[in-house]
């Protein structure tokens, strides 16, 4: 039974089998650890106590959220709450991977100077280095141990760390407020690099097992003590807390949930410590309307209002890369959107987004060329099989928070793997007054390489939360040849307002990795930490020096899309590639 307080996924989760969610990528992210206990992200009003005991456990976050775990026989019971505005189902988080301190023109105010001709940047005694400013990042943990994030006397430059991840030792316990992990103090950390390795290593038991985190930090943050300050990164002299998103269940990704307690986390340790916040998120996924209206991104724009604080996210790596196609549907036209299934794959999902006011008859044509449809426009689950596939389908509402309508496709196996070949939808218009639509597959790096649309289209490629209105969202560009990345996802379409806002050097990016050493990485993840660093020393110069003490949240993005440089083949700015252009600190510092 459709209950519209929760969003499409939630209600679709719940009208499913269990062995059908364990067979999906996206319906048993709320439930990944085999138990009858579930995680959900509301929105409510009141009282967070009220919704919580008698088995419901509670986080409450800033501005009115919180992530529920409950028995999942009481989900629509406690969403009938009328404290509870909207439910919704976690989503998982993928990377965003696929010289920019000269080019973003950092280094001139890093040292004080204009150019090579040593003219100095006027206002600036010294030059900036994020000194007083935090760094924030939630991401897949940190080395600690590495010399980029310690200072010239050894001891760390982490204030805080939470591993989410951790199972609690004696006298250990989670951050106060939160249910999962381990955090551990400066102090800790500390006392742990003071001992020899393997002791140390016992009592700070978090480890960055891929090295992205420590790479994303580096870029933002790292002081280049490991290569003699050769690699160093933005803000480098700046104080650092960090996240290590949990991973719950075995081969799994971090969701929605734990994203959103570490950016609470993170905003909160801000306030407590009354120092600005640069906060970077290089995570994202492809699931929702990619207009700014889902829990996590209005919950971005909430607390980026919260303390002084600036949050930069990615804008994803799927500007290439087959995930996304639109049209425009005209009154009686019938149009054809096919799609490739390679070999071997595991699970798919498909989301079409649409006006809710067009009357549209959808039919499904799977590889064989057996037909279901037109699909009964009645609000609910839909099952039918094909194959060695069976096909889920959900019609949704527009909700609270959003105007369109989403319809969402899931294909499962019966067995390993659905069927492979050419996947066909029709849409056919029976009634059209707008005629928009979109569909979006999952992100390149979570279906096989041969997966995909038969015609891409690349504007509103972003992935999410990049779309959240009041976050600054981050494509990258190839420093060395002054263009913008292929991969870098792109705005434009149904947006309200401008994204991406500015690009930054994303391909070939030296970086910290775990261990000591560096590696080069690509992806729109190693381009935020560029600007987020940039964000730092802005803050630097405004709050800490005392030049303008309301220097934060959307002033910072306005500084810096005014900033921001041209590069060669674009007229128009902004646009849906680079947005207001390529990251310049120095022209966007406001003196």
């Amino acid at each position: 039974m459709a209950d519209q307080k929760l969003d499409n996924l939630l209600n679709l989760a719940l009208d499913s089998t269990e062995e059908e969610r364990e067979r999906s990528l996206n319906l048993n992210a709320g439930n990944e650890d085999g138990s009858r206990m579930w995680d959900v992200i509301i929105k409510y009003s009141g009282n967070i106590e009220a919704l919580s005991g008698n088995g419901i456990r509670a986080v409450p976050l800033l501005g009115g959220y919180a992530v529920l775990t409950l028995p999942e026989d009481r989900i629509r019971e406690t969403a009938g709450n009328p404290q509870v505005e909207f439910m919704e189902l976690p989503k998982r988080l993928y990377f965003q991977v696929s010289q920019g301190l000269d080019a973003s023109c950092i280094r001139p105010v890093q040292e004080g100077y204009f150019d090579a001709g040593q003219n100095r940047v006027p206002g600036l005694e010294t030059g900036l280095s994020g000194k007083g400013v935090l760094i924030g990042i939630v991401d897949s943990g940190i080395d600690w141990r590495h010399p980029d994030f310690r200072n010239e006397d050894g001891n760390s430059r982490i204030l805080r760390l939470w591993d989410q991840s951790g199972q609690p030792g004696p006298e250990q316990s989670p951050p106060k407020g939160y249910l999962s992990g381990v955090e551990y103090t400066k102090e800790e950390i500390d006392h742990a690099l003071a001992l020899p390795e393997r002791e140390g290593d016992l009592l700070i038991r978090e480890r960055d097992p891929s090295g992205h985190g420590t790479s994303v930090l580096g870029i933002a943050a790292g002081n280049g003590r490991a290569s003699g300050g050769v690699n160093r990164g933005v803000a480098y002299e700046s104080d650092i807390i960090a996240v290590k998103m949990g991973i719950p269940g075995t081969d799994s990704f971090p969701r929605t949930v734990e994203l959103m307690e570490g950016v609470d986390y993170l905003v909160r340790q801000a306030k407590i410590l009354g120092k600005p916040m640069a906060l970077n998120i290089s995570f994202g996924n492809n699931y929702g309307s990619h207009t700014g209206d889902s829990l996590l991104e209005t919950y971005l724009t909430n607390v980026s209002n919260i303390g002084r604080t600036v949050i930069c996210v990615g804008s994803g790596n799927n500007g290439n890369d087959s995930a996304h196609t639109a049209g425009k549907l005209k009154n009686r036209q019938k149009e054809e959107i096919s799609f490739a299934v390679s070999s071997r794959e595991s699970s798919l999902n498909i989301q079409i987004w649409k006006s809710y006011a067009d009357e549209t008859e959808i039919t499904i044509i799977a590889p064989s060329g057996q037909k279901f449809g037109p699909l009964p426009e009645q609000i609910g689950t839909q099952r039918y099989q094909t194959g060695n596939t069976d096909i889920l389908i959900y019609y949704g509402k527009p909700g609270p928070f959003q105007v369109t309508q989403e319809i969402y496709m899931e294909l499962i196996p019966q067995r390993e793997f659905i069927s492979s070949g050419v996947w066909r939808i029709e849409l056919f218009g029976r009634n059209i007054k707008d005629g928009s639509y979109h569909l979006w597959l999952p992100g390149g790096g979570v279906r096989n390489p041969g997966t995909g649309f038969y015609y891409p289209v690349a504007e509103e490629t972003l992935t999410i939360p990049s779309t959240a209105e009041k976050v600054i969202t981050v494509g990258a560009y190839d420093s060395r040849l002054n263009a913008p990345a292929e991969f870098s996802g792109r705005g434009g379409g149904d947006l309200t307002y401008p994204k991406p806002d500015l690009v930054a050097p994303g391909v070939e990016i030296t970086a910290p990795v775990p261990g000591g050493g560096y590696r080069p990485v690509t992806g729109t993840s190693f381009a935020v930490p560029f600007v987020t660093g940039a964000a730092a020393l802005m803050m630097e110069w405004a709050i800490v020096r005392d030049n303008d003490p309301f220097l934060w949240g959307e002033k910072v993005k306005a500084y810096l899309r005014r900033g921001a440089k041209p590069l060669p083949g674009f007229e128009k700015y902004p646009n849906p590639v680079v947005g207001y252009g390529a990251l310049c600190v120095r022209d966007s510092l406001p003196m």
